[in-house]
């Protein structure tokens, strides 16, 4: 089943606002190869909306009649002119519709003025947070890049909209796959472009990665790893269990499936050199793994990626 998202724009909306929450949407359904997440554009009036910087928007219709999962007001600029009695009506119209609320930069300011963020968490661009303080007192007003509050949620700006999309997706499906559209959207490295510098918060979990990134080719035991970053196996496994819902033996298997993955569909590599370089005996072993992770062999992978692409 998909997240159906309708995204409300206003004229002065944030195209950077409006791309990190919808590409790393994107880049989930690419990993997954499978639509996790469909989003469509609305404005009030069913017009044209044009962004901050000239970008302009023909939507998919106006919302009123429209329902789906998750409803995204995304004001930016010159928010406080759109705080109008017939945007409360509207928001509250629509919130009916639609199982969650999400209020990008300013947008949790036109939530809360039709009464929508009560009795919640919530943040806003911190430029206005004092003001949203003071305005709207039923509001619990945070100071933090966004905020998941039951069925609200709420970025303080452009850049905190990603880190929003990304613990979507880490909540919706797995912190795995949160990780790697992350990876997949920051700048490659050149010294090795198909390395996978995943990243977490753990220090431990990142010591892991670290290591078995490092240990693709000739994967080393999960107590070799723990005894180079000096800590016991089962620290190690908790760790990885709490903080990405796998364990360490899977951590391993997704890092060599994922670089396979990108392997089969960047570069002319038989699957026979990719599973040498993936740590794989052979290539019926890593096929069998893979078609195990992906549904699907490295062959149909790389087929099927070459087409979308429109490679001939």
């Amino acid at each position: 089943m998909s997240q159906s998202y309708n995204i409300l724009l206003f004229d002065g909306f944030s195209n950077h606002c409006l791309a990190n929450l919808v590409e790393p949407l994107r880049a989930a359904n690419t990993f997954a190869r499978r639509r996790l997440y469909t989003w469509r554009y609305f404005s009030l009036d069913g017009r044209p909306v044009e962004s901050s910087s000239g970008l302009v928007v023909a939507p998919d219709g106006d919302l009123r009649d429209e329902t789906g999962d998750v409803l995204v007001v995304m004001p930016s600029y010159g928010f406080l002119k759109l705080d109008t009695r017939e945007t409360a009506r509207a928001l509250l119209h629509a919130a009916k519709k639609h199982r969650q609320l999400a209020g990008m930069d300013t947008g949790s300011w036109l939530l809360a003025r039709a009464g929508l963020l009560d009795n919640h968490r919530a943040t806003i661009h911190w430029d206005e947070l004092s003001r949203f303080e003071e305005t709207f007192p039923d509001v619990d007003a945070v100071q933090e890049r966004f905020v998941i509050d039951r069925n609200r949620m709420t970025c303080s700006g452009a850049m905190a909209a990603f880190d929003l999309a990304a613990a979507i997706i880490s909540q919706d499906h797995s912190p795995l796959l949160s990780m790697e559209v992350a990876h997949l959207l920051m700048s490659r490295t050149v010294a090795n472009p198909y390395a996978l510098p995943l990243k977490s918060d753990d220090t431990v979990v990142c010591r892991a990665l670290t290591v078995m990134q490092a240990h693709i080719e000739a994967p080393i035991s999960i107590t070799e790893i723990a005894r180079r970053i000096g800590c016991s196996q089962k620290t190690v496994q908790t760790r990885i269990g709490s903080e990405l819902r796998t364990t360490p033996q899977g951590l391993y298997r997704r890092l060599r499936l994922a670089l396979a993955r990108k392997l089969a569909e960047e570069t002319d590599q038989s699957i026979a050199e990719i599973a040498g370089r993936c740590g794989y005996e052979n290539a019926g072993a890593m096929t069998r793994a893979f078609k195990l992770e992906f549904g699907q062999t490295p062959k149909t992978f790389r087929r099927e990626a070459r087409l979308g692409a429109g490679h001939h």
